[in-house]
Parts: structure tokens; sequence; C-alpha cells
């Protein structure tokens, strides 16, 4: 399959070949929804965290002796049916985690990288690199690349690019290896150079 490669900074188009197997799949929004419904709930940390009767301070001394005073037995102060004890079942720890095998991540990937290419938010474009790590060129290289909201995926970050675009809210930036089917769908366009290309069409082809 054959795409055109865009140079942002010259505006010249190029002829670059892509792997069918990776972009010119049939659409799976099942396993799609799926996987992304994962990759979320993997992204989530429980940071609710309430106390049991063992992590409450206090309570280490027995309240009154256990016959003779007409009242319920008791052995500490910190029990969950007193006021100011520990949770019976106390929230915290939870874990999201869904598992996703190899298989179904790949069809994801597969999926998502050619219903991109179809509805035209997929833009292959050749290898980039700032002479210095500076935002005002990265601004003209984003004014070029026809404004922000978009993430780049690239073979390797070079060290400049990375530093100029972090600053943008709206710009991501990341390695091949470091997306997901969510991250991909998170923005509004994809930019990938023609080396994360290849490498996708090896990995998931």
């Amino acid at each position: 399959m054959q795409v055109q490669s865009l140079e942002i900074a010259s505006g010249k188009n190029s002829p670059v070949e892509i792997a069918d197997g990776v972009f010119d799949v049939p659409y799976n929004e099942a396993l799609l929804h799926q996987v992304v419904v994962a990759q979320m709930a993997g992204m989530r940390t429980a940071t609710a965290h309430q106390k049991n009767r063992s992590a409450v301070r206090g309570g280490g001394r027995k309240p009154w002796k256990q016959k003779g005073t007409g009242r319920a037995r008791a052995g500490t102060t910190r029990s969950p049916i007193w006021r100011g004890g520990g949770r019976v079942f106390p929230a915290g720890g939870e874990n999201y985690h869904q598992k996703v095998n190899k298989k179904m991540w790949a069809g994801a990937m597969r999926t998502v990288l050619a219903e991109l290419l179809r509805q035209g938010r997929l833009q292959i474009i050749q290898q980039e690199d700032f002479s210095e790590a500076r935002s005002k060129i990265a601004r003209e290289w984003i004014d070029q690349a026809g404004g922000t909201d978009f993430l780049l995926v690239m073979g390797e970050v070079p060290v400049n690019l990375f530093l100029s675009l972090r600053n943008f809210p709206k710009v991501g930036i990341a390695g091949w290896q470091d997306i997901g089917p969510a991250d991909l769908l998170q923005y509004g366009r994809v930019l990938m150079d023609q080396d994360a290309v290849m490498k996708l069409g090896e990995v998931y082809g």
C-alpha cells in the first residue's frame, strides 16, 4: 500500500510504502473497545485508603475488665463497632488490571491504525528534528503541521524535538513502542514518521 509522506518544513510530499496487513484491515469496533477499556483501567490508581482495626492507632489496652462491670466484653477501643475504630472492609489496594493477550492487543493496534488512516487522521511524515531546543522553533513547526491537538509518534525521539514540544499541552510525543490504542485515539490527529511506520509494520504485520 502506497501513501504520501509529508516533509513538514518544506511542505513536499513523497510516496512511501506501508504494510497492508497493518494499515489496511477491516474495522473491529468490539475488539478496539475492549482493549481501550482494559488499557484505561490499567492506568487507574487505587488512591482511596482506609484503615482496618490493626492499622488504627491506639487500642492496645483492654478498656475494662472482662467480667463484673455489667457491660459487654471488649478487648480494644479500635474495634469496628466502636467510634474511631477501624473499618471492617477498608477501601484501598484495588487492582483494576484487565488481562489482554498479545493477539488482542495486536489486533486492536491494527484496526485503530487502519481506521485513523481511512479517516484522514493519520499522516505519515519524514523524520524531523530541531537544531536547538526552543519553543519558538516548535511553534513555527506546529503551525506548519496544521496546528495543535496531535500525537507525534517516532521511531526514535530526538532530544531537541522532545524538549521543544513538551511545553505545548495539546501536543503529544512518544516512541512507537510506547503507544497503545487509547493513546492514538486521545488526540485529533496522529503524525507518524517513516521509521515508526516501518517498525509498526514489522511488529504487527
